[in-house]
């Protein structure tokens, strides 16, 4: 695989080399290893348009519309961004259930039936992750990186409601104090943040801290010569195999000429060299996602990295995109494999000191929930539930 790495203000001014993607790039791995907080990226991992509005290749910035009356095209507010649609699937809480001291009923709680990209990375992390925030719904306290990540997409978003003119730096911060009130009232859950906060200048520092990373945008793209096509997309295929797969895609840019771009931004710092491919596996499901579509592989991937001022680009061919799908139709055999037996292996790594089910996890000592769902007798070389660790 070969990427392209541009690095602040000269990301505006200079196309890239094509990024050419070969036949023979590895296969896509899990992200590089970082905090929560998205030291190196806030999610799993991507625009090339230059001063002038073009992009490499001559793939113009249009404001051509993806087809309407797409199957499972959605433009989300704002206000949801960053929101795992594909989490509702799994139906009813069982940790709310077992709470409110009710006995878990199998038809409560519904086995998994569609993945994201997020999903897909829990998995690869830690598949006992995957189960508490899947299948029994855990909660998890909202953290300041992760709502700043949400903040900030908010704000890029509702920058180009503005006539182009008008897309402005000063402006994009002024949207900041306003943008916070609105997420903030579709998620109460939020005020915990700053409870311990009287006097306000924790907030203050973090919301000066969004503002920074609105700005740092501007060194790296220039929206005034930028119309998407769309904005805060959601996304959902069925592969032949019966696989769903789901996402919401931050931005959009189709040429004249019909060539798609997918933008993604991100409020941590690109990652090193050496885990791009787990950076660009978001990237590439999107990708997939669109060609099953639309019948169009993407002309351009770009991950905008708003932490270290980074934007990381790749340009994907159907062989790409084909051994993504191998890799999630994997994945998903690995899902059902667990879901049918119950047996969700905790998998110990850096991340496990953020995660926020370590009263849960045999690896702390934890007890999972009382598993939700039926449990398939273990075959040979599978283990039965409750056998989370090696033997």
């Amino acid at each position: 695989m070969e990427t392209s790495a541009e690095s602040g203000a000269a990301a505006r001014g200079s196309a890239a080399e094509p990024a050419g993607a070969s036949a023979g790039a590895p296969e896509a791995t899990a992200a590089e290893p970082v905090a929560p907080d998205g030291v190196t990226g806030d999610g799993v991992a991507p625009d090339g348009v230059t001063e002038d509005g073009v992009a490499p290749d001559g793939v113009t910035a249009g404001s051509v519309p993806l087809e309407a009356g797409i199957p499972g095209v959605v433009t989300v507010d704002a206000g949801v961004s960053g929101v795992d649609l594909a989490d509702t699937d799994s139906g009813v809480s069982s940790a709310d259930l077992a709470s409110a001291g009710a006995e878990v009923p199998a038809a409560a709680v519904l086995p998994p039936a569609s993945l994201s990209p997020s999903r897909a990375g829990d998995f690869m992390q830690c598949p006992l992750l995957y189960r508490f925030r899947v299948i029994d719904r855990l909660p998890e306290k909202p953290s300041e990186a992760a709502t700043r990540g949400t903040l900030v997409h908010a704000v890029l978003e509702r920058l180009f409601d503005a006539p182009a003119a008008e897309r402005t730096a000063p402006r994009a911060k002024s949207l900041i104090p306003g943008q916070w009130d609105r997420l903030r009232e579709s998620r109460p859950e939020l005020v915990e943040l700053f409870a311990g906060d009287p006097g306000g200048e924790r907030l203050a520092r973090w919301l000066a801290q969004a503002e920074e990373l609105v700005e740092r945008w501007f060194t790296l793209e220039d929206p005034t010569r930028l119309e998407p096509a769309e904005r805060e997309l959601f996304v959902e295929a069925e592969l032949d195999s019966g696989l769903r797969l789901r996402g919401i895609i931050d931005r959009v840019d189709v040429a004249p000429t019909g060539e798609v771009r997918i933008v993604d931004y991100k409020t941590g710092k690109a990652p090193r060299p050496e885990y791009a491919d787990g950076a660009l596996f978001q990237m590439k499901f999107y990708a997939l996602v669109v060609w099953r579509l639309k019948r169009v592989v993407p002309r351009r991937l770009q991950l905008v990295y708003l932490g270290s001022g980074d934007v990381l680009t790749y340009d994907p061919v159907p062989a790409d995109l084909e051994r993504v799908e191998r890799k999630l139709l994997a994945l998903w055999d690995a899902i059902r494999l667990a879901t049918e037996t119950g047996d969700w292996r905790p998998r110990p790594t850096k991340l496990c000191g953020w995660c926020d089910h370590q009263a849960h996890c045999p690896e702390f000592g934890g007890t999972p929930p009382p598993y939700p769902l039926p449990v398939r007798a273990a075959e040979s070389g599978v283990l039965a539930q409750g056998r989370m660790g090696p033997d």
